[in-house]
This record gives C-alpha cells, sequence and structure tokens, in this order.
C-alpha cells in the first residue's frame, strides 16, 4: 500500500502533494514501482495534529479522486463517514480508519452500504494527545481485544467480516517498547482470522531507537517491513514502495528457494 498525503502537515509528505497534479502523478509512479493499492490522506494523524473538517478533506480529495487513474485501486485514510461515502462513490474501494470506526457513528454504515473494504485500526486517544505517556497491561492483548470487538460492531453494522482488515496502529499511542511488541507478536493479531496492515514507513520510532532523522528511516524501515511480513503481516503500507517492494521479492525467493 502507496502513501499519499495530500495535506501540508504530514510528517513525511505533507505539502509535497497539495496540488491535484502532483498527487495524481505520484499515484501512478508508485502504482508503477509496485503498490496494489494506494492510500490517499487529507488529514493529518501524526502525534499532535489538529483535526480537519470534513468540508476541507473533501476540497482536497475531489480534485484528485477525480484525476486519479481509475485503474489504480485507491484507499481513503479518513475517520469522517461523509468523506468515505464521496470516496467511494468516486471509485475508492476501501476506508482506512484509524479510529476504527468510533469516530463517526455513521462510518460503519456507509461502508456495509456501499459494500467495501475497511481497515480497523488501533490508537490510544487521539492524535492530538496519543503520545502523552500511552500505557497497556499487555499490549499485544489488549490491542488483539480492541480489535476484536471493532471486527463485532463492524459486523453488526452490515459490514461483511471478509471486507474488514486489521492494523495494530504502530506509533499512534504507543511507546518504542510497545510498538516493537507489536511488531514481535503480530501472529496473536493474526489469530483474529482477518488480514493484518502494518505501517512503520520512517516513523519516528526509529529516532528512539537508532537516532536516525526522517530522511535517513529507509533501511529501517525496510528492514521493520520484512520482519512484519515474516511474522504475518498481510498489508505493507509505505512511502517508499520501490525499495520495499524489492526487498520483499527478494525476501520471497530466498523464502521459495528453502521450501
Amino acid at each position: 500500500m502507496g502513501v499519499v498525503n495530500v495535506t501540508p502537515d504530514s510528517f513525511s509528505d505533507g505539502g509535497r502533494y497539495v496540488d491535484a497534479e502532483t498527487a495524481v502523478a505520484r499515484i501512478g509512479a508508485l502504482a508503477a514501482e509496485g503498490a496494489s493499492i494506494i492510500d490517499i490522506g487529507a488529514e493529518s494523524t501524526r502525534p499532535g495534529a489538529k483535526r480537519v473538517p470534513a468540508e476541507e478533506q473533501l476540497a482536497r480529495l475531489k480534485p484528485v479522486l477525480e484525476a486519479a487513474p481509475l485503474a489504480v485501486p485507491l484507499s481513503i485514510d479518513t475517520t469522517r463517514a461523509a468523506v468515505a461515502e464521496f470516496a467511494l462513490s468516486a471509485g475508492a474501494i476501501m476506508i482506512n480508519d484509524v479510529s476504527a470506526g468510533r469516530d463517526d457513528p455513521e462510518m460503519l454504515s456507509v461502508v456495509a452500504s456501499r459494500d467495501s473494504d475497511i481497515c480497523l485500526m488501533h490508537m490510544h486517544g487521539e492524535p492530538a494527545t496519543m503520545q502523552h505517556d500511552p500505557e497497556y497491561d499487555d499490549v499485544v492483548e489488549d490491542v488483539r481485544a480492541f480489535l476484536a470487538n471493532r471486527i463485532e460492531a463492524a459486523v453488526a453494522a452490515g459490514v461483511a467480516e471478509e471486507r474488514v482488515v486489521v492494523d495494530p496502529g504502530i506509533g499512534f499511542g504507543k511507546t518504542l517498547h510497545h510498538n516493537l511488541a507489536l511488531l514481535c507478536g503480530l501472529d496473536r493479531l493474526r489469530d483474529l482470522g482477518r488480514p493484518v496492515l502494518v505501517g512503520v514507513s520512517r516513523k519516528s520510532m526509529f529516532s528512539a531507537l537508532l537516532g536516525r532523522d526522517l530522511g535517513e528511516r529507509l533501511v529501517p524501515s525496510v528492514a521493520a517491513a520484512l520482519a512484519a511480513t515474516s511474522r504475518g503481516a498481510a498489508v505493507l503500507r509505505v512511502h517508499d514502495v520501490r525499495e520495499t517492494a524489492d526487498a520483499l521479492r527478494v525476501w520471497r525467493a530466498i523464502e521459495e528457494g528453502r521450501a
């Protein structure tokens, strides 16, 4: 899953793709590099981020969705039902909701009515406060229980269970220790019976672990992506598609050779 943020303030690519023409070109480039789906965000969810009204998200998304090539499957990163409804009507096939359907009571109903895919992510608190001393009894079990509950809520709202993907929310209200524990414990999340999406690309955990600035996180991101894949991640949400895709091809070739 390639990432394109049409925002001025996202932590990695904020401001680079606010122009629709530039965003569409980036979508095409990521697809050519090996992305199976492109996740477009119109609201930053970085730590400390402020909320963006649905109207502003729609203003950012509309020109991009109107111009984006329909041959490229699109996911929309939003917690707002109105944004999801517009995007799905415009051809998107998936909603990536970092609130797991809790932020907007209409979200799950909209996804169900469109028979769309949805990614339900765990987040401790909200972006503005999520990194303020997060605590868990057992981070893997706590996240697993939360995701199980949200799967049930989605199904109860009419979403087909086979349409649900889950995300442990690396960096969303987690310390470095929590992030590493979740990556190590992905097999326990796979027990939920749904595909697991992992997004660790360029995140600040690599600053805590290695002291690397944003521009120095490519290699750590790819290493973490491979580790996640080896533990059962089905979808990798990344900024650096070509490098991650190449690493996956090498890893798979070695695994096939061993088999």
